[in-house]
């Protein structure tokens, strides 16, 4: 493969055949071990060591416990305050599986990943094939690019020129680096180059790579890839947790078909093709359902979560229904009512904040009771107070208009009840979960007949615009959303709108109006009393209201991308042509990325483009909803295209990165140290004997309990005294090691050695999320053993402290290995 040139020396290779630096044997000095206290360590999970004659009698001195710990010397801290972190809840409560288990689990994702990767490949993103590569052609001058070998350039141009050893000119795509420009064949560009996009404002990089040394780059290559490796683990812990779940499967009746008999419309095939999917995950499956439909506005969405929540209901379970505005969550429930009007024996009910305390607290007693068969409302469904009878099935409408800790209550449900979300533009890791395989999509890309594309009109503001647009509207009989992106500024443009059309009936809309004045709005808009509805973006999922075509946005640069994908849905319910009026104040006030929104939503004016919308979304807003703030950085490193391209590669080699950790108790640690406690920290103790079988059996069962074991010890007798510090540190020597599938600690003079089942992939890995240079360049896999070569033979005591801080360093890798 011909790569890239520098265009200042063409005869020097950019690649030298052998980029790699020799590993260092580190020798550990003295100055190492004064301060290697102060080296964070890490966490993880697993087994515990059991040490004999912990209370042998002997002289040693002790400072009575103390209440305040001196944190940044304290090891033990820092490790118990990483596992903390890392190891959450989710973990913990987390079903444990055998071996077997793992690997027929591990099988089925396999092929969910294949179904996925198909998908990408095979273009099962709406036709065409999908992929994160830039087309040269696209680029603009001054646009930043990615080479995969290299790092990020600036794109200069395409120009003809000369290859070496011959007379056909070909086209160059000319980069500039950080000191040095390069060229690249066309042909190539388009496979070795991505756009380098960021996940916030500033599209600039932090600086360009440079041609003559690639290790920076490398080096940012690989914390990506750490970054990736470890969503990869989570979604396959979280997939894998998921399908271990049992229900059986819902039975086929002839009612069900009866119920769909009731549609009024022809469904389009790609309707019918997600009733089918919906039908076998219920009837066919034992797993849970979670699967996304992705359809556009109006394209019959709604229809899909009918038919399973009859086939839910029908077994005689409870279906919730959530929806992310109360006017989503009304629409849905008089949807739902008339539809289900001649099934007498099943109740439906709304539950919101227009109620009364007396209203809320029957309808929350008819739900715990199983009375209410199918419950509509907002997050509110989600609080404490809602016990459910038997909960079969949750409805997600629109699931990114929800909160961090909302989205973290809908994800518990789905371990034990059947979830379908539906939503026209996915949130971003929605969207990348179902085009990897885990998670089910059914994607309605076809418009029903009827429906007319949305004609859009992009303009920077002006009354006389504005004035044209609305009388445009209202002289062929129909009505105007007006959305601005705050409340303050709706009374202004209300005034002036009153001004301009004395004898129409014009009305205000948005969340913190009294409940029963917004009902009304909604509901007089909706039977087209109001003619112009001023709102803010609480009509932007759902309403369909089909007189109304006409919507005008204002300040749209204050808007996401999605949002105005959904706003601008709101009209061209009908056969009618209708009209989406953008407008943006002075562009000279605009940032690049809201430049870039619009732009986007102008090229996505066809039917059926909120998933392709998703996809561009991605690269324009903030990236923290995808996979959490914490990763931003991470993708800072590479760009968000190569970035993803890494987390697909990633996901089909996933099984590459196992750990397998083996028993506590088949640890051994051949470093005889056996310190006595000192009698005034005996007599401190309650019950001595029994703390440190619980110590031991804390240990025995995972890191988590051993951590709280001793945050629990010091919190009752303060700051343990040194002796009983080494023998803390003994336990998680032996714990740690055996998440790792260490089974054997020992020292031969200067050198420690680990045996280990460990494979080099997986080696490799741990290295390279290692924080410390130090335990990093000491340690190498030689066969099955983990040696590290000391600068002198160290006392027993400092060789346990060296040996727990590494290992503590490679613990805290296991977040980014898989665990079985």
């Amino acid at each position: 493969m011909a790569s890239l040139i520098r265009v200042s020396d063409i005869s020097t290779p950019l690649f030298s055949k052998d980029s790699s630096s020799p590993r260092l044997w580190t020798l550990f000095g003295l100055r190492c071990l004064a301060c290697h206290f102060k080296t964070k360590p890490s966490l993880s999970l697993a087994k515990a060591v059991y040490t004999q004659g912990l209370f042998a009698s002997g002289p040693a001195k002790f400072s009575k416990p103390r209440d305040k710990i001196d944190h940044d010397d304290d090891p033990i801290f820092v490790l118990n305050d990483r596992i903390r972190r890392d190891y959450n809840e989710r973990d913990a409560s987390r079903t444990v599986m055998d071996s077997d288990e793992a690997e027929k689990y591990i099988q089925l994702v396999k092929e969910q990943q294949q179904r996925g990767l198909q998908k990408l490949k095979g273009g099962g993103v709406g036709g065409g094939g999908f992929s994160y590569k830039v087309d040269p052609y696209t680029l603009r001058s001054g646009d930043y690019v990615v080479h995969k070998k290299v790092g990020i350039g600036r794109f200069v141009g395409i120009k003809f020129d000369v290859p070496k050893g011959s007379t056909e000119p070909i086209e160059y795509v000319f980069i500039e680096y950080a000191d040095d420009m390069a060229k690249l064949p066309v042909k190539q560009a388009s496979r070795l180059l991505y756009r380098y996009n960021l996940p916030n404002e500033s599209k600039r990089p932090r600086t360009l790579s440079k041609l003559s040394d690639t290790s920076v780059w490398e080096r940012r290559k690989t914390k990506g890839k750490v970054a990736i490796q470890k969503m990869v683990v989570d979604l396959m812990e979280l997939y894998l947790h998921r399908l271990k779940q049992r229900r059986p499967p819902y039975p086929k009746s002839p009612a069900m078909a009866e119920f769909a008999a009731q549609f009024p419309y022809e469904p389009t095939p790609d309707q019918k093709q997600a009733f089918v999917d919906v039908e076998k995950d219920l009837t066919e499956r034992e797993t849970p359902m979670d699967r996304l439909i992705c359809g556009d506005v109006g394209f019959g969405k709604t229809e899909v979560a009918l038919r399973a929540i009859f086939c839910v209901v029908s077994a005689s379970k409870q279906a919730m229904v959530l929806a992310p505005t109360i006017v989503l969550a009304k629409q849905h429930f008089d949807v739902i009512s008339e539809r289900f009007s001649m099934y007498r024996d099943i109740n439906v009910g709304l539950l919101s904040r227009f109620q009364s305390k007396a209203e809320k607290e029957q309808y929350l007693d008819m739900i715990k009771n199983g009375r209410l068969d199918i419950i509509v409302g907002t997050h509110s469904l989600l609080g404490t107070r809602v016990v459910y009878n038997n909960l079969g099935l949750l409805v997600v409408d629109e699931e990114q208009r929800f909160g961090v800790k909302q989205k973290e209550k809908i994800a518990s449900f789905k371990t034990s009840v059947d979830v379908l979300t539906l939503s026209a533009t996915p949130i971003p890791r929605t969207l990348y979960l179902a085009l990897t395989g885990f998670r089910d999509a059914s994607l309605i890309s076809t418009p029903p007949p009827e429906r007319v594309p949305i004609k859009t009109h992009l303009s920077a503001y002006s009354k006389e615009k504005l004035i044209s647009a609305i009388k445009y509207e209202l002289d062929r009989g129909g009505q105007v959303f007006h959305v601005l992106p705050r409340i303050k500024g709706l009374e202004e443009v209300m005034e002036f709108l009153e001004q301009s059309f004395p004898n129409v009936e014009i009305a205000i809309a948005h969340g913190q109006q009294y409940s029963k004045q917004l009902e009304e709005t909604m509901e007089r808009f909706a039977q087209g009393e109001i003619k112009i509805l001023i709102c803010t973006n609480i009509v932007e999922s759902g309403l369909d209201i089909q007189n109304a075509n006409t919507i005008i946005i204002q300040d749209v640069q204050q808007f996401g991308l999605a949002q105005l994908y959904q706003l601008r849905g709101r009209v061209g319910r009908t056969d009618k042509e209708a009209h989406a009026y953008l407008f943006y104040p002075n562009k000279s006030l605009l940032s690049d990325q809201a430049l870039e929104r619009l732009v986007a939503l102008e090229e996505c004016r066809e039917l059926g483009q909120g998933f392709q919308l998703a996809e561009r979304d991605m690269g324009i807003r903030g990236f923290g909803t995808i996979f959490g703030e914490q990763q931003t950085g991470d993708v800072g490193n590479v760009g968000i295209d190569l970035f993803f391209e890494m987390l697909f590669e990633s996901l089909s080699k996933v099984e590459e990165h196992r750990v397998i950790s083996v028993p506590y108790q088949s640890v051994q640690m051949d470093i005889n140290i056996n310190p006595h406690l000192p009698s005034e920290y005996i007599n401190n103790l309650e019950n001595p004997m029994e703390i440190i079988n619980e110590a031991e059996k804390a240990a025995e069962r995972d890191i988590w309990s051993l951590m709280q074991f001793t945050e629990n010890l010091r919190r009752q007798y303060g700051k343990e005294p040194y002796s009983m510090e080494i023998l803390l540190k003994k336990l998680y020597v032996r714990r740690m090691a055996a998440d790792l599938g260490i089974t054997k600690i020992f020292s031969s003079g200067k050198m420690v050695g680990m045996k280990t089942n460990m494979t080099k992939k997986v080696f490799k890995l741990i290295m390279d999320s290692m924080v410390s240079d130090v335990h990093r360049n000491s340690l190498d896999l030689v066969g099955d053993q983990i040696k590290a070569e000391l600068l002198l033979e160290l006392p027993r005591e400092q060789l346990l402290n060296w040996i727990f801080q590494c290992l503590a360093e490679l613990h805290a890798s296991l977040p980014a290995l898989i665990k079985y």
